[in-house]
């Protein structure tokens, strides 16, 4: 009697297929590769501060952990934590934002994956900017939608608009995701025109997901928040950009009042709760000590922006859209960006992102530079720079 044939090997789900690699995880190994051969490397290529937390809050990070502060907490977050953040909206925006309306979540990403799990059906489409960050596309995918993409030029500033908004909608979208200040473009939406999208989504019965995880950097301008626009609004912010917290994994989601509890129920499974010891220390992000350091940065920042961006310019890269956030220059090289990133790296040391991380608009013309690392660092980038475009 023959054998019945053995089982082929497992194979996983589709939707792994169809989530891309970071392009920038290729470009950070090899500049690593390079570095153990003794080789001199200037890191612009990953968006991380390269400040560390402001003393305050890692003198409250390590108070929480000699006090043995590091068991679970509430699934929603620390009550002290939820207070601060509200009234962070309160003083520095005139926001309202009830505390039960906030969740403290294990970083901006765990709160991005939770509201895709909470708003996103199979099938359903929603709409994300070309180029802008990955993770939205592949938090849609992961939950069997499908991320329709805005294609998004300089002349739009990099960010959606009401008529690409209209243009795009049909029966199956649920709802817009976008950045500002962007990730990769470092732009800003206009507050005129994110409000017409929120009225117009809001009368679709749709959902308007706003990531300000940028948004405490902002330069020659004060930062805004889309709390208070018309409709079914989501904002989404991190502890890790502005208050230099990257490892800590900490964020929050502001939600509508209806929608809290099933997020908390989503949120119970996912991540259970975020980090304990990291929210005890971000409390202190937000005293008056941790704001001074932190606004100190954002000044640091702003002058290397302004340095980096004519810099580049007069290397003979093209910059479109004038970066007023965040800390990326988004340059178009004029060539293969996955070509140049990598022979930059090759001959001159100078790791940048490939644009085709962040899309298929035209994408593969561009390169991300990340402006977080010292001044002195920065200025020996961009003389490399410019003698590699000669």
């Amino acid at each position: 009697m023959a054998k019945p044939p053995l089982p082929g090997p497992l194979s996983t789900a589709r939707r792994v297929a169809e989530i891309q690699p970071f392009e920038v995880m290729d470009v950070l190994s090899r500049a690593h590769a390079l570095e153990a051969q003794g080789r001199r490397v200037v890191h612009m290529e990953i968006g991380e501060p390269d400040f560390t937390a402001p003393a305050p809050v890692v003198e409250a990070g390590v108070r929480a952990l000699r006090d043995g502060a590091t068991a679970y907490t509430a699934t929603l977050g620390l009550p002290a934590l939820r207070e601060a953040v509200a009234k962070h909206y309160q003083e520095r925006f005139k926001a309202r934002a009830g505390a039960d309306r906030i969740a403290i979540t294990a970083g901006a990403s765990g709160g991005l994956l939770t509201v895709a799990a909470l708003y996103v059906d199979a099938n359903d489409e929603v709409l994300v900017p070309d180029p802008g960050y990955p993770g939205y596309r592949h938090f849609v995918r992961a939950f069997e939608g499908v991320a329709r993409p805005l294609p998004v030029g300089a002349a739009e500033n990099f960010q959606p608009t009401l008529d690409m908004v209209q243009a795009a909608w049909s029966a199956r979208t649920k709802g817009l995701i976008l950045g500002s200040p962007s990730n990769p473009t470092g732009t800003l939406i206009d507050s005129a025109e994110l409000h017409r999208i929120a009225a117009y989504i809001a009368e679709k019965g749709g959902v308007l997901i706003v990531d300000e995880i940028y948004q405490g950097l902002v330069y020659g301008a004060e930062p805004a928040t889309a709390l208070g626009l018309p409709g079914e609004v989501v904002i989404v912010n991190s502890f890790s950009k502005y208050f230099c917290m990257t490892g800590w994994r900490l964020g929050w989601v502001v939600l509508p009042p209806r929608a809290v509890r099933g997020f908390e129920k989503l949120a119970q499974h996912l991540f259970i709760s975020a980090p304990a010891a990291a929210q005890h220390a971000a409390v202190a992000a937000f005293s008056p000590e941790s704001i001074s350091i932190l606004e100190d940065r954002r000044r640091q920042f702003a002058a290397r922006r302004d340095f980096l961006v004519p810099a580049l310019s007069r290397a003979g890269l093209a910059i479109p859209a004038e970066p007023r956030g965040a800390f990326y220059v988004y340059a178009d090289c004029g060539r293969d960006s996955k070509a140049f990133a990598r022979d930059l790296l090759e001959s001159e040391g100078v790791a940048a992102t490939p644009g085709v991380d962040f899309g298929s608009n035209r994408t593969e013309r561009y390169v991300r530079f990340a402006y977080t690392r010292s001044m002195a660092d920065i200025e020996e980038a961009a003389a490399r720079i410019a003698r590699f475009c000669r």
